[in-house]
């Protein structure tokens, strides 16, 4: 699943503002900081906080 670099760049948690990562898997964006995991849906990053994953 490919999604924009330039895309990633401009994204932030939406929790903590941080900046997110791809995932290894690229499955989802990950912010380190409040360890949450946010899914790709159909090439759509879901950035709810109440749909969020914990990644601990």
């Amino acid at each position: 699943m490919a999604i924009n670099k330039e895309l990633l760049e401009i994204l932030a948690c939406p929790k903590c503002k941080g900046n997110i990562r791809l995932n290894d898997s690229e499955t989802g964006l990950i912010c380190h900081k409040c360890k949450l995991l946010y899914e790709i849906r159909d090439e759509i990053p879901i950035m709810l906080i109440e749909e969020a994953k914990t990644t601990e």
